[in-house]
């Protein structure tokens, strides 16, 4: 039987004297990583957790948050890992919703647990174990840990189980409970591990946020196979190009804002990142200049992927990173797509329509919300929400998200063509286009952009040189914020809703 609770054990026995987790300079071997997790499955054990529970972490970058992904499907309960920059309203709604059992978490969001402690199911209430120093009314994990007997309770769990409930990151509206069984994740390790040609030799750097389920398209692998993984606390440029430099680190994944700021980096060199055999693009589209200059920077070692953590993948191997690069790939291995119509029916080539897609990372469904698993699952395809079409050879090219079109006298506008356009200007660093209201076109383009340096361009400068270049007359922006920061997700996102919203508000928007 598929045994993947208990994949750290095995990677101890045969691979104990090889490092497994690096966080701030400390490296532990797969034998004490082990050990660690044994450990840490005995807290929550100690309290009652068990199969069919589920454990909530509220936990930045560390250590423990890596242990207790392991420590808890060892026990057959689930894990719910939720950000630490959620507020207490946010936070609330996610641990009744996700009905979780126990809640571990750090010292630093002791104000807004207790905000809402009064509110918590009085089971949770009881149940809230740090990572750090405590507090009144809560349990400290390392002296339980500690106290714990070196041997962890173990469950022999089966393929279809719970392995964890990821929430959206809410880009589109509230965050919805996704379920991932062992078997699913299990397919992370295969087919993942396998796109981007890991081996157990392998040193995998992660910067982002681990509750961002795209941090689990290389975790995965990297356990899998027994490789290191080098964890940071945050993104950062300057010290993630020093990480690569040191670990002499071969796979790492960012979103498109951190390839960016990596490039723009004043340490940046290409042969401090010698080492990297990939750099993995995902959760949102990388803009065509920015694609060719880091494969003219870095040749030979750019991935995109393109996918919904609700279970489909599109991957754009290196292999066609020049020849393909307008595209985000082809289904993985095992992963079926189709391009649909609005009436149902298939798109010819290079016709525009709803991607769907199913394969073996798709979810069971959204936790307790069966009306939405209707609406997102239909005969076993997942659609997306997401406009592309498929070119000759079988390549899928993104569009846009079918939400963000904007509608102008009628005529659809994709703000991602009207994107590719202005992020050529060489003072813009990024650029988000969405739609806003107007009284003769109903809505009209509003390109907003963080610049590389203050006061390089002014906004009607920007606006005259984008609207000078669009390939229509409908693509014209009818204005240009320049922004310090986009509001963003957890997971690096820009959230084009929360900047478009000043603008509708008190109006509907129709999709």
């Amino acid at each position: 039987m598929l045994q993947l609770a208990a994949l750290i054990d095995r990677q101890a026995r045969f691979r104990g004297g090889y490092p497994a987790l690096t966080f701030e300079g400390e490296t532990h071997t797969y034998a004490q990583f082990a050990a660690r997790v044994r450990r840490t499955a005995q807290a929550p054990a100690g309290l009652g957790i068990g199969r069919g529970d589920k454990v909530a972490t509220v936990l930045a970058n560390r250590r423990e948050l890596v242990e207790i992904l392991w420590a808890v499907p060892s026990l057959g309960a689930a894990n719910v890992p939720l950000s630490p920059l959620l507020m207490g309203p946010g936070l609330l709604s996610l641990l009744q919703d996700s009905d979780a059992a126990a809640l571990v978490t750090q010292s630093s969001m002791l104000p807004v647990i207790d905000s809402i402690r009064a509110e918590l199911p009085p089971r949770l209430r009881d149940r809230i174990l740090l990572v750090d120093a405590g507090a009144a009314g809560c349990l400290e994990l390392a002296p339980l840990r500690e106290a714990a007997a070196g041997t962890a309770p173990g469950a022999r769990v089966a393929p279809d189980e719970l392995f964890n409930i990821m929430y959206s990151s809410g880009t589109t509206g509230l965050p919805k409970g996704i379920l991932h069984t062992h078997f699913v994740r299990s397919m992370y390790c295969l087919i993942m591990a396998s796109a981007w040609r890991m081996t157990p030799a392998s040193v995998v750097l992660h910067t982002g946020a681990i509750v961002f389920n795209g941090a689990y398209v290389t975790l995965m692998p990297c356990f899998y196979l027994g490789a290191h993984y080098v964890l940071a606390r945050q993104f950062d440029a300057v010290p993630m190009i020093e990480l690569v430099a040191r670990y002499r680190v071969t796979h790492t994944m960012m979103v498109p804002a951190q390839i960016v700021a990596m490039i723009d980096a004043p340490n940046f060199a290409p042969e401090k990142l010698a080492s990297l055999q990939m750099i993995l693009s995902l959760g949102a589209p990388l803009h065509q200049e920015q694609k060719d200059k880091l494969n003219a920077l870095l040749p030979g070692r750019f991935h995109e992927l393109f996918g919904l953590t609700e279970g489909f993948v599109t991957i754009l191997d290196a292999t066609d990173a020049v020849r393909k690069s307008g595209s985000v790939g082809i289904p993985a291995p095992f992963n079926e797509m189709r391009i649909v119509r609005e009436d149902g029916t298939d798109a010819a080539i290079d016709e525009v329509g709803e991607i769907a897609g199913r394969g073996p990372f798709l979810m069971t469904g959204y936790y307790k919300r069966p009306d939405l698993t209707a609406q997102a699952i239909r005969d076993g395809w997942l659609f997306s929400g997401d406009m592309g079409y498929v070119d000759v050879d079988g390549f899928l090219h993104l569009v846009d998200r079918k939400k963000d079109m904007i509608d102008s006298g009628g005529v659809k506008v994709y703000p991602r063509d009207v994107e590719e356009v202005v992020a050529r200007h060489p003072a813009v660093r990024e650029v988000a286009v969405f739609g806003i209201p107007d009284a003769k076109w109903g809505e009209t383009p509003v390109a907003a952009v963080i610049l590389h340096q203050r006061g390089a361009v002014t906004e009607n400068e920007l606006r005259e040189w984008t609207n000078a270049r669009v390939a229509a007359r409908y693509q014209r922006v009818s204005r240009v914020l320049i922004m310090e920061e986009f509001p963003r997700s957890a997971a690096g996102k820009t959230l084009k809703r929360e900047m478009r919203a000043p603008f509708w508000e008190g109006r509907e928007r129709k999709l």
